[in-house]
């Protein structure tokens, strides 16, 4: 099969995607790359190669999966995140994008802590523990979740990328780090609402990583109260939550007794993460 026809495919495949994804195309080139064994740069630059019919069959299939509303990253098996390549199953969160804005919230946060304590609380692939500690090699990164699945894999991303100075907890929020203190506490908690009409969407997803009671502050909430006991003075809590919640959030970080409140805005200008100081 010449490059015109793999060119053909390709156009078709994203026409087929276009009702499910964002990014049509990407999701073909990226599908189709899975099927080569190649890399995104390689269907380009290997203008001559031919696609089997057996090829053919399987990026259909797995156009197929994606069509019917399967993460990508499902189907790949990885996803990109901080520019770290992840292992994701059908276990844990797909990492997205405006996660990265905590990221950076964090290390501008701890740019003056030597050798700090960090805790990622609900840390699912590992995503936001892991970025913090290939930023920060000198800092003593915890990540927990109450899903025994997720941490296999957050587990398994750790080893793949040689950051096995992180530890792995399994706990449900603070309940195995009684005596335990942090200089900074982050967290993309399950913040969407039950009856959020955007949940069909994510319906693949895990819905114990998504959904939240109390109009999805239940966990941010249980968050805010709870922190303060595990920050050492001056200790920072950062929050993931979702774009129209910050004022919620930002008022029960004050009423908690958080100073220095603020809300950081994502990739896509909405109002994303917001942070608070816990002076003890």
């Amino acid at each position: 099969m010449s490059l015109a026809v793999l060119a053909r495919t390709l156009t078709a495949a994203a026409e087929q995607l276009r009702a499910c994804s964002d990014s049509p195309r990407l999701d073909a080139e990226l599908l189709l790359a899975q099927v080569m064994g190649w890399s995104r740069a390689r269907l380009i630059v290997e203008r001559e190669a031919e696609l089997s019919a057996a090829q053919h069959e399987q990026f259909q299939a797995l156009c197929a999966r994606r069509s019917a509303g399967e993460p990508l990253a499902y189907i790949t098996g990885e996803r990109e995140f901080w520019s770290l390549p992840l292992q994701i199953t059908s276990d844990v969160l797909v990492p997205r994008p405006d996660t990265e804005s905590l990221v950076e919230r964090a290390l501008q946060l701890l740019e003056d802590v030597t050798a700090p304590r960090v805790a990622d609380l609900g840390t699912g692939s590992g995503a936001i523990a892991l970025a913090l500690a290939s930023e920060r090699p000198d800092a003593e990164v915890t990540g927990i979740d109450a899903s025994e699945a997720a941490l296999l894999v957050a587990r398994k991303n750790a080893q793949n990328l040689k950051l096995e100075q992180v530890r792995w907890l399994h706990s449900h929020w603070f309940a195995q780090l009684q005596g335990e203190c942090f200089d900074l506490l982050a967290s993309n908690p399950p913040y969407v609402a039950e009856r959020d009409p955007h949940l069909q969407a994510l319906r693949r997803e895990p819905l114990q990583a998504l959904v939240a009671a109390d109009d999805g502050f239940a966990d941010l909430k249980l968050l805010i109260r709870e922190a303060p006991a595990h920050l050492k003075p001056g200790g920072w809590l950062v929050l993931e939550h979702g774009w129209q919640q910050d004022a919620v959030v930002r008022d029960c970080l004050n009423v908690r007794g958080f100073s220095e409140v603020a809300t950081d805005r994502d990739y896509s200008g909405n109002p994303r993460v917001s942070f608070g100081r816990w002076d003890g």
